[in-house]
């Protein structure tokens, strides 16, 4: 199995698959508004190493709403916008983060994976390359389906400034 790792360059805004240390894919994401951190509560961005814990949502369709890592049944439309203002959405796929540095983002209150961190899908009307999330990693539909079928759980994340 070849080595797949991802790097989140939060400046950039950007994340990148690595497969042998070369570049296979490049894509623009939107990281929280409140910038980098890792304490509960702070809807922060966390740094350092991490990893794909969990992978949801295989085989469904484009704009699939979650809630609480569940498929509501609702595929996301102009109708769910008005209906629910101002929610947070969270479409297509998810990859659920858990950290790998004890002190730093595992375990206590700085905890990714309770922080419930993600990369994960969202409108496509909404911006790219421009931090604005609640902590989670933001990324158009088409390519969060791309990244879901590239990586598998275990696969290094690297967040970094």
């Amino acid at each position: 199995m070849s080595d797949r790792t991802i790097q989140i360059i939060l400046t950039r805004q950007t994340l990148t698959v690595f497969n042998d240390g070369a570049s296979v894919g490049e894509f623009s994401v939107s990281t929280s508004s409140y910038g980098p951190g890792e304490q509960f509560g702070s809807l922060c961005t966390p740094r350092g190493t991490h990893a794909v814990r969990v992978k949801v949502g295989a085989n469904l369709p484009v704009g699939a709403v979650f809630e609480g890592r569940r498929f509501t049944g609702e595929i996301y439309n102009e109708d769910l916008v008005h209906r629910y203002p101002g929610r947070d959405w969270i479409l297509t796929r998810i990859l659920w983060l858990t950290g790998r540095e004890r002190g730093r983002n595992r375990f206590g209150a700085m905890d990714t994976l309770r922080r419930f961190i993600y990369i994960h899908g969202t409108p496509d009307t909404e911006p790219m390359g421009v931090p604005m999330s609640h902590g989670c990693i933001r990324m158009r539909n088409s390519d969060v389906i791309r990244l879901f079928d590239m990586v598998e759980p275990g696969t290094v994340v690297e967040l970094t400034p």
